[in-house]
């Protein structure tokens, strides 16, 4: 039988709070770039320097722009799918360490920008142009750095982790 009192206990430990309020932080440093570019942006790009730009294009796929579509269908079942992914990923980092809690906040974090995105427009503003003379890297958002750096952040965890364990 499910005990409720202990999935209460489980879920308002201090990690997990300290987890929810470094998820609110990512997501608000998120959306603040969000807003500030968006309120800001003109039709032309913003030469920072010779390796960044501000270009503001809008992303109907994933990461990077990949599984862009016109089909609304398959956007909204992208959009589903990573909706429920967050939820895994929420219900994995209640039952993780502290150290995953943390990884995997900067993961859901990042994700939820980037999907609070996908509901509200329709599509995600990707804004930073990294390049090197006419190489350009994908255009990406703070959400992405953050994604990013918590799966490198997972990866490596496991990596040291599997290493020790032999």
């Amino acid at each position: 039988m499910i005990n409720l009192e202990e999935i209460k206990n489980k879920i308002f430990i201090k990690e997990n709070f300290y987890f929810l309020i470094n998820i609110i932080l990512i997501f608000g440093v998120d959306r603040y770039s969000k807003i500030r570019i968006l309120e800001n942006f003109s039709e032309n790009k913003y030469f920072i320097n010779d390796y960044l730009n501000l270009d503001l294009i809008w992303n109907t796929g994933i990461g990077f722009g990949l599984l862009s579509f016109d089909s609304q269908l398959l956007y909204n079942l992208i959009s589903t799918i990573i909706g429920l992914i967050l939820i895994f990923l929420l219900i994995l980092a209640f039952r993780s360490d502290k150290t995953e809690k943390f990884i995997f906040s900067i993961i859901i974090g990042g994700a939820l920008g980037n999907f609070y995105d996908r509901v509200i427009f329709k599509a995600v503003p990707d804004f930073i142009d990294i390049h090197y003379e006419n190489f350009h890297w994908f255009i990406f958002n703070f959400a992405d750095v953050f994604i990013t750096l918590g799966i490198m952040a997972y990866l490596i965890k496991g990596l040291f982790q599997n290493t020790y364990e032999k």
